[in-house]
């Protein structure tokens, strides 16, 4: 049975060991999207991920996928059109526009996760200076770009977005090689991830890497 979290009360959740194997990794629901309780989350590893019409849902899948940024793979495309200098990469300076892209950018998938209660509560950390986004712009115009939760060396990676080929490839490059964090969290595995240079860990893992950066 799922455990249903009091909003009013301080932020406390299950061990994640007890998550549900059906839908897999989901450990409970409720609770709140204030800061107070979003860092409680993340720094347990835990994440929250729901439609708008839901009530919140909090995931702690394993294993979970990992990039370490000494394991980044550029293509040699990727690393041509960074030399290049078409685009300029910038960190922060318009948080709301790249989380907005990011939930645009699945509207063609039966809608979006990335819901108008999750703007406003990333708006609201990136406000208080724990949530971030790299922007891709060309000649102005954002054309790219990701945003996440960081946690001391940790940086906890929520979506990413492209206009134009590998642009969003180009943040996260600035990202991994800006030498601030030991470990990048992308949750859950795609093909897109691996071909980075993403990898799976096992729960134990993840949380000690928790326990010791974040």
């Amino acid at each position: 049975m799922i455990s249903w979290l009091d909003p009013t009360r301080s932020p406390h959740f299950p061990d994640t060991n007890s998550v549900m194997a059906e839908p897999a990794g989901l450990l409970a629901a409720g609770g709140s999207l204030d800061v107070e309780w979003l860092l409680a989350a993340y720094r347990q590893g835990i994440f929250p991920w729901f439609n708008e019409n839901e009530p919140i849902l909090w995931w702690s899948p394993a294993p979970r996928t990992v990039l370490y940024p000494r394991r980044f793979h550029q293509s040699k495309s990727l690393q041509k059109l960074a030399r290049q200098g078409r685009y300029q990469i910038t960190k922060n300076e318009d948080f709301k526009a790249v989380i907005e892209a990011c939930a645009e950018d699945r509207l063609d998938h039966n809608g979006t996760w990335i819901n108008s209660r999750m703007i406003a509560a990333y708006i609201e950390m990136n406000r208080q200076g724990f949530a971030h986004s790299f922007e891709c712009r060309k000649q102005g115009q954002l054309v790219g770009g990701l945003y996440g939760i960081a946690l001391g060396k940790v940086f906890f990676g929520e979506s990413m977005f492209s206009r134009e080929t590998n642009t969003s490839k180009l943040c996260l490059k600035q990202l991994v090689e800006s030498g601030d964090y030991e470990i990048v969290d992308c949750q859950l595995p795609t093909g897109h991830l691996h071909s980075l240079g993403a990898i799976e860990i096992s729960r134990d893992e993840f949380e000690n890497a928790l326990n010791r950066w974040a």
